[in-house]
């Protein structure tokens, strides 16, 4: 993947399947600090960023959590939810005051059961946002621990 932006739902969705997945939206407003979500939490929804910055972040025992990337406007703020066991991989908190669209988890899986073509487009937009993520954090690993000149960031 050689994106440099991430797959946004406006973009990687048809407008039908857009529609419909926003008809399960409610609008949110999260605090500054707040936590969306922690590592090994029930994965039970996920948000939209509308304003505001979020970061993704992981435990590191002893120490504050290491940020793995800040999220902002058209972002996807969890992924867990789609994919069994539903259980977060990474922990969530608000760096900024927060507008967003939230999701319930549940209802967008039982939609996508039951309208397969919707089905595939969530699961194929969320999967381009996995592979996204994946690549920006090899590439944020490369530059902090990578010797100097070591080669290039070309994916075999």
């Amino acid at each position: 993947m050689t994106t440099t932006t991430t797959p946004r739902m406006n973009r990687a969705l048809p407008t039908e399947h857009r529609g419909t997945l926003m008809s399960l939206a409610r609008g949110v407003t999260i605090p500054q600090g707040a936590r969306l979500f922690d590592e090994g939490g029930r994965a039970d929804r996920f948000w939209i960023v509308r304003t505001g910055t979020v970061a993704l972040d992981l435990h590191v025992p002893g120490r504050r959590p290491a940020v793995i990337e800040t999220l902002g406007f058209g972002d996807l703020v969890g992924c867990s939810w789609l994919y069994p066991p539903h259980v977060w991989q990474l922990g969530a908190e608000a760096v900024t005051p927060v507008r967003a669209w939230e999701f319930d988890a549940e209802a967008v899986r039982a939609l996508c059961r039951t309208e397969p073509g919707m089905g595939e487009a969530v699961a194929r937009w969320v999967g381009l946002v996995l592979a996204h993520r994946l690549y920006a954090a090899r590439t944020r690993l490369l530059d902090l621990y990578a010797p100097y000149g070591s080669g290039s960031l070309s994916v075999p």
